[in-house]
Formats: C-alpha cells, structure tokens, sequence
C-alpha cells in the first residue's frame, strides 16, 4: 500500500513541474509584435573608456544630421555629469532638439550651409556644478565655450583637442585643478583664452605665447615657475597673469609686442628686478599695473614715450629716485598710483593727474610719508640693477633678405635688317584707367580689452537673437587679498588700508533677466573689443601690515 502510495506521489509531482515548465516555454514564446517593440527599443551607445559614462541613443530619435546626433550624446553626457543646477539651465535638455536647449546655440556649418550643427555653447554665471565628461570632444564645430562663474571642477579633457574651430574658451571662475590644461595648445583656431580664478598649478608651458592668441587671462590660480624669456614673441593685445607665484626679472623682451600689446597685468607675480628700458617700446599700451612685487630702482627714462599710457600702477613696490615730470604729463595718464615705494621727489605736474596716490614715500612735502629714518637707511643701500642678473632686451632676428631677382632672359639675337617704309604714324587709343581693383580687407583679429563691460551681441545664423551679453566673470566671493610684505625695517610704521587690485573692485554686471530665457543663437564674434575703453581704476590704498 505504501509502495502504490509513492508512485502515486511520483506521478503527481511529474505532472506539476511538466505544467510549469510548459506554461512558462508558452510565456516566453516573442509575438511578431514583441520582436517589433523590440527592435524599436535597441539603443545605440558611445563609449567613455576613460571615465566609465555610457550615453545611450534610443534608435526612435530622429536627428537632422550626424553632427547633431553627436551633439546629443556629448549634451546627454555632460547633464548626467551635473551634479547641482540650481537655475534648471540644462531641464530642458531633452530629446534631438539640441538647438532648442538652454545655452546651445546652432549655425550653418562651415563647410556645407545646409547643415546644421552646434556653433556655441554658453552658460555663464548658472552656478552649475559637475565636470567636463570626455564626450564633449564630440563637439567638432564648437566656436565658443563660455562656462565663467560656475563650479565646475576637475580637468579639463584632452578631448577638447578635437574642437578644431574653437575661437573662444572661458573657464574662469570655477574649480578647475591640476597642470595647466595642455589640450588648449593643440586648438589650432584659440584666439581667446581665460582661465583665470581657479586653482590650476605647476608651469605654464612657454609654448602658449608662442601660440596666434589675442588674449590671455591666466591670472589668480596657483601657477609658479619662472617667467619664461620667450614671453614677448606673444602676439597678445591682453597679458594678464597676476596673482600667481612667479619668479625672475620683468621680462625685457615684452618690448618686442609693441605692435600689438595694449593692456599688461603683472601685479603680485613675484617679479624681482628693475624696471627695464624696454619698457618704452610699449607705444601702444594703455594699461601697465606691476604692483605688488619686488621692484627696484629708477624709472626708466624711455616712459615718456609711452603717449597712450591711461593706468599706471607702480604701488607696493621698492622703486626710488625721482618720479619724473614727463611722466607725469603723459598726455593720456588718467590714473598714477605709486605708493608705498622709497621716490623722494615728484614733479607738480603729478599733482594734476585725475587720480592719483603717492602716499608713504619718502617725500619732504606731501602728508601720510614714510619715516626720516626709514628713507635715510634705505638710501644708504646703494642699488645696482645688474645683480638681478636679468638677460638684457633684444629684439626678434631680422627676416631672412627676400631672394634676388631671376636675371632676365639672354637677348636672342637681332633679326637681319630690312629695309621698309615708315610706317604711318600710329593711332593712339587712349583707354580709360582701369578702375581700382576691389580689396577684401578681412576684418582685424579680435585684441580683447581686460574690461568688465559687456561685448555687442554676437550673431549666429538662426532668427534674429537678443543681444548676448557675455559679461567678465565676476572675482569669486572668497576675497583674494595679496599676502602683506615681510616685515622688515622699512615697514615699522602701520599702513593705511589696502583695497583689493582694481580689476577685483569692479561691481558684478547686473543679473538680467536670464537670457536662458530667450532661446536664440549666438552671435559670431564682432570686434568689439577694439572700440571699448578700459575699465575704471579705483584709487589704491595700501593694505595693514603687522605691527612688530
């Protein structure tokens, strides 16, 4: 009985798992309308292998064309790398519609007018924070990438080298780290380049100037190395590299950008030495601030021709001697600052600058003076520029003689003579003069003036755009006070208060009505730079020292 018992229970337990099994074959039998669903889910992807991302394009999205298929990964890949946006500036990054995103600007390509790609990417002051995804090297038409005044951190990737066509690059005023970004040195097209209040680090490669720039802002980050000598074979109308930790001698080749240099900012850099002669052949320069560093001795004489010069700052430095009267009397000098140096004498024409501050000098006459004491023992110290051991100026190597000319053809020899009659006298057809040949004059390379105001709008080719107000970042709210000098015996007396530089001092641009509100194209870059005028120079007061 109990035998038939468990065949009985054999049985049953053969005939359950043989309805389960067949229910779950029928199940997972794919209906012609299962196989269609999924042929219509199967996505296609792009690879990061070096940060591990996967962007994921579903097949049932239809792009205009390629470009702009690989716009919308690189887009997707950046948005999954945002990790705050407090402003929804990137919310309606969704679906093939990449011109229609917030802060994405499209264009005709360059190469085929009837294809569309993306041309401009900007999103200032959005307070975003994330990284820089390596997919963003897919962005090959990019001409203008403006992220100032966000939180972005990280690095910056190597595959932006593909950005050929990249004119404008603005990082500044994020949290960048690391070596300076050597990817910006492959970009064949850069004429702008800011990367100013961040905390990059290390050497600045001396292959940036020699590199065909109008701009360099690389000013408050964390680089320290020596000045490189190569520094005047840069093409740039701006120089700004204050607030970082250099080393050596006021480079005496900056003479030979005389043709182009128009604004130089040097203060806190670390410079030691004497202001070189080289100096005069900045004819062009309209702003020249070294303050804050360890210069010496005399001005040079060949100031005076420095006829276009608005803004000299010269404060919290060791130059001594005289301020002379041409200097004084340059015709365009709207600001002169110089205090807290050792000059012991200056002309009344200084007294008749707009602005100006010559306090704790050493000057018998004048209120808020260095000590007697003080002065005496620092001219007891004879100065000689030449123990700085700075490489003298010299000026670029001449262009090599053009080639003479080829010698003309051998004369061939003179025909046999024969005798003909005189021809009649010819009859002169006097032909109007040829009109002047038109001349595509192409416009000048942009020179970018280190202001604050907003450029004109630029203009990209889609409807009629807002005005694009691309603003200079605003210095970030930790305030970036130079460190006070050693405490020596030239600084026993307290000093009055020192304000932050001038380009610190300037009001953050007002917040307009955000102009991710208006969705248009960027505007392509007009000269604006060339017509604006440099930024107002507040009057410089030095900063507290401690009292020993």
């Amino acid at each position: 009985m109990r035998g038939n018992s468990g065949l009985l229970l054999d049985v049953l337990l053969l005939l359950f798992f043989t309805s389960v099994f067949t229910s779950v074959v029928a199940e997972s039998e794919l209906t012609e309308a299962d196989a269609k669903f999924i042929r219509q889910r199967q996505l296609l992807s792009y690879d990061d292998c070096d940060r591990g991302a996967r962007v994921d394009v579903d097949a049932s999205l239809v792009f205009p064309n390629k470009r702009l298929r690989s716009a919308y990964i690189a887009l997707q890949a950046w948005k999954r790398a945002i990790l705050s946006d407090p402003f929804s500036i990137t919310s309606d990054w969704v679906g093939s519609r990449v011109c229609d995103y917030t802060g994405v600007f499209c264009s005709d390509s360059l190469h085929d007018s009837n294809v569309t790609v993306v041309s401009g990417i900007d999103i200032n002051s959005g307070d975003i924070a994330g990284y820089l995804p390596e997919e963003l090297g897919l962005l090959e038409d990019l001409a203008l990438f403006h992220i100032n005044s966000n939180r972005f951190c990280g690095t910056v990737p190597n595959t932006f080298e593909g950005m050929k066509l990249l004119y404008e690059l603005d990082l500044s005023n994020n949290r960048f780290v690391g070596k300076f970004p050597e990817v910006v040195l492959r970009l064949p097209s850069l004429r702008f380049l800011d990367l100013r209040f961040n905390e990059f680090e290390g050497r600045v490669p001396k292959q940036l100037f020699h590199k065909n720039l109008d701009a360099i802002f690389i000013n408050n980050n964390r680089f320290s190395f020596q000045i490189p000598d190569n520094l005047g074979a840069s093409p740039v109308s701006v120089l700004v590299i204050a607030g970082n930790k250099f080393q050596g001698c006021f480079p005496a080749t900056l003479g030979n950008m005389s043709e182009t240099l128009v604004q130089v900012i040097f203060s806190n850099s670390g410079i030691r030495s004497c202001i070189p002669e080289s100096i005069g052949k900045l004819k062009e320069l309209t702003v020249l601030d070294v303050s804050n560093n360890q210069l010496m001795g005399p001005l040079p004489e060949s100031i005076r021709g420095m006829t276009n010069l608005e803004q000299l700052n010269l404060a919290h430095n060791m130059l001594s001697g005289k301020i002379p009267e041409f200097i004084c009397s340059l015709p365009s000098l709207k600001n002169f600052t110089f205090s807290n140096n050792f000059f012991d004498d200056e002309s009344s024409e200084c007294l008749k600058v707009p602005t100006f501050n010559d306090q704790r000098n050493c000057f018998k006459e004048r209120p808020v003076q260095r000590s007697q004491k003080q002065c005496k023992m620092f001219y007891s110290h004879p100065m000689d520029c030449n123990r700085f051991g700075c490489l003298p100026f010299f000026s670029p190597p001449p262009l090599p003689p053009p080639p003479p000319p080829p010698p003309p053809p051998s004369p061939s020899p003179p025909p046999p003579l024969v005798y003909s009659p005189p021809p009649p006298p010819p009859y002169i057809y006097s032909s109007p003069p040829p009109p002047s040949p038109m001349v595509y004059s192409s416009p000048p390379p942009p020179p970018y003036v280190y202001s604050s105001p907003p450029p004109p709008p630029y203009v990209y080719s889609s409807p009629p755009p807002p005005p694009y107000v691309y603003s200079s970042p605003p210095p970030p709210a930790t305030i970036h006070s130079s460190p006070p000098p050693p405490v020596s015996w030239w600084h026993q007396q307290p000093s009055p208060p020192h304000p932050e530089p001038w380009w610190h001092q300037q009001p953050s641009p007002p917040h307009p009505v955000p102009w991710w509100r208006h969705q248009s194209s960027p505007p392509h870059p007009v000269p604006w730079w060339r017509h604006q005028s440099s930024p107002p120079y507040p009057k410089y007061s030095p900063p507290p020292l401690p009292s020993v």
